[in-house]
């Protein structure tokens, strides 16, 4: 996530830490006091740089909702809780992070990969295709193991539907 211009007061929304507070695992979102030892911490910065657990929280707590909320940085999290464990605040971070996801979800943010692979299962019953099932066989039994079980894609798409249907009540 990166700030490229100065941001105008009117893209602000004061209120968008109240609303990640209010989805669960975010409550402890207005605890930060950005000492930076999630960031620190985090595996996943020492392979990706522009990964920074606290941008990503003061940039919430800043009212940057846009931002945060189309950032392609939120879907990085491993979810290994190890900036949660660190914390000197008590902010369950990865809690935090997985409450913005579910927010820039309802709000149509989808990073590609998961759509990929929301797709994948819809279509296949799996994340992968059916020609990649014949050569993950094919290496289960190299390894003496049996092969995949059949998946229902019906099945599959029927709980889908039912989950999608509880979301929107």
């Amino acid at each position: 996530m990166k700030v490229d211009e100065p941001v105008k007061t009117t893209k602000l929304d004061p209120k968008f830490k109240f609303e990640v507070a209010k989805i669960p695992g975010g409550e402890s979102i207005r605890y930060c006091f950005q000492c930076g030892k999630c960031t620190a911490t985090c595996p996943i910065r020492r392979f990706e740089a522009s990964y920074k657990p606290a941008q990503i929280v003061r940039a919430a707590l800043l009212g940057l909702k846009e931002m945060v909320l189309s950032s392609d940085v939120i879907w990085l999290c491993a979810v290994c809780y190890s900036c949660t464990e660190r914390c000197p605040q008590g902010v369950r971070l990865t809690d935090v992070i997985r409450a913005i996801k579910n927010l820039a979800v309802k709000q149509d943010h989808v990073h590609p990969f998961y759509q990929a692979q929301g797709n994948a299962i819809i279509t296949h019953g799996r994340i992968f295709e059916a020609d990649e099932e014949e050569i993950i066989n094919e290496m289960r039994a190299e390894m003496d193991l049996p092969p995949l079980p059949p998946v229902n894609i019906k099945e599959v798409s029927t709980l889908l539907r039912s989950v999608k249907e509880e979301e929107e009540e």
